[in-house]
C-alpha cells in the first residue's frame, strides 16, 4: 500500500507547509479577519445589551444576547484557526489540523442553537407581560447595532473557491445577527408609531425562530465533515474514472475532507495487468482539491501486489 501527497489546493503558510499540512490557503488571512471582527463585536454588545436594560427593549436585549454569542464564536473560531496553525507539524494528528475549524464550527452551531432557545424564552414572558420600552433611544441603537454588524459581515465574507467552514459559521452567525437586528428595528419601529407593545417581543420571538434555522444549517455542515461523509460526488467520480481509464476496476474507494481545500482518498484496485501504484498516483496528480491518496493495486485473482 502506498500513499502521496498530490498537489491540490496548497496553503500559504510556507513555515507550516509538510506533507501532513492540510490547511486552508487563506488560513493566516481569515485568522487576521476573525481577530478584527471579535473586537468590532465586543464592543457593540457592550453597547446593545446596556441599551437594551436600560430602555427596556426586548428585541434589543435580544440583538444584544446573540452578538455576546457572536463574541464567543469569533473567539472560538479564532482560536481554532490560531491552535490548528500552531499544531501543523505535529505527529500527533494523522492527517493535519485542517479540522479544527469544522470542529470550532461545530460548536459555535451548538451555541446559536441555544442561543436561539435563550431568545425565544425571553420574547415569549415579555408578550405575556410587556415592559414599558423607551423606543426613542432603543431605535437609534438598534440601528448602530445592525451598522455595525453589515461592516462584520462584509469583513468575514468567504473569500476563495475553497470552503472554510470556520469562517463560513462565523459569518453565518453575524449574517443571522443582521436579519434579527432587522427584526428588531421593525418591532421597535411598529412600537412605537402604532403602540403595539406586543411588536417588541414578537420582533424578538421571530428573530429567534430564524436564528434556530441558521444553527440548524450549520450543524448539518460541520457534522457532515467530522463524521467523514462523502464530501463530493463528482469528485469521487472522477477519481474512479482516472483509475478505471484502461480497464482496471476499483473495488473499494473512500473520500473525505482533510480541510479548507483538501481531500484524501483510499483506493483498491483491480486489475488483469497491474501497473505500479506510481502510475495510479499519477493519474490522479493535479486533480483539484485531492491532496492525499493511498492506493493498493490488487490482481485479477485479488492478490495483493502492492502493499
Amino acid at each position: 500500500m502506498t500513499t502521496l501527497d498530490l498537489p491540490g489546493a496548497k496553503s500559504d503558510l510556507d513555515n507550516y507547509r509538510t506533507e501532513r499540512s492540510f490547511l486552508g490557503a487563506d488560513h493566516q488571512r481569515n485568522e487576521r479577519r476573525t481577530w478584527i471582527v471579535a473586537a468590532i463585536c465586543a464592543v457593540t454588545l457592550a453597547a446593545q445589551v446596556t441599551g437594551g436594560l436600560v430602555f427596556h427593549s426586548m428585541a434589543l436585549t435580544a440583538s444584544g444576547l446573540h452578538m455576546g454569542a457572536h463574541v464567543a464564536a469569533l473567539l472560538t473560531a479564532a482560536g481554532a484557526y490560531a491552535l490548528a496553525r500552531r499544531y501543523a507539524v505535529s505527529r500527533r494528528f494523522a492527517f493535519g489540523t485542517g479540522k479544527f475549524g469544522d470542529l470550532a464550527g461545530f460548536a459555535n452551531a451548538m451555541v446559536l442553537g441555544v442561543t436561539a432557545i435563550l431568545i425565544a424564552v425571553e420574547s415569549v414572558q415579555r408578550l405575556r407581560t410587556p415592559e414599558r420600552v423607551d423606543y426613542g433611544s432603543a431605535l437609534p441603537l438598534a440601528v448602530a447595532g445592525l451598522a455595525v454588524t453589515l461592516v462584520c459581515v462584509w469583513l468575514l465574507r468567504p473569500r476563495g473557491p475553497a470552503q472554510d467552514l470556520n469562517i463560513s459559521a462565523a459569518h453565518l452567525h453575524l449574517s443571522a445577527d443582521a436579519f434579527a437586528g432587522g427584526l428588531a428595528i421593525a418591532g421597535l419601529a411598529a412600537g412605537q408609531r402604532f403602540g403595539w407593545a406586543w411588536a417588541d417581543p414578537l420582533a424578538g420571538l421571530a428573530a429567534a425562530a430564524l436564528v434556530a434555522q441558521f444553527a440548524l444549517s450549520l450543524i448539518r455542515r460541520t457534522a457532515a465533515n467530522l463524521l467523514d461523509m462523502n464530501p463530493s460526488a463528482e469528485l469521487t467520480a472522477e477519481v474512479r474514472t482516472r483509475l478505471e481509464a484502461q480497464g482496471e476496476r476499483v473495488s473499494d474507494l473512500h473520500l473525505w475532507r482533510l480541510g479548507p481545500g483538501h481531500h484524501a482518498a483510499v483506493a483498491v484496485v483491480v486489475a488483469d495487468h497491474p501497473l505500479p501504484a506510481a502510475a495510479y498516483h499519477a493519474r490522479l496528480s493535479g486533480l483539484e482539491g485531492l491532496s492525499h491518496v493511498t492506493v493498493e493495486v490488487r490482481g485479477a485473482d485479488n492478490v495483493l501486489c502492492q502493499s
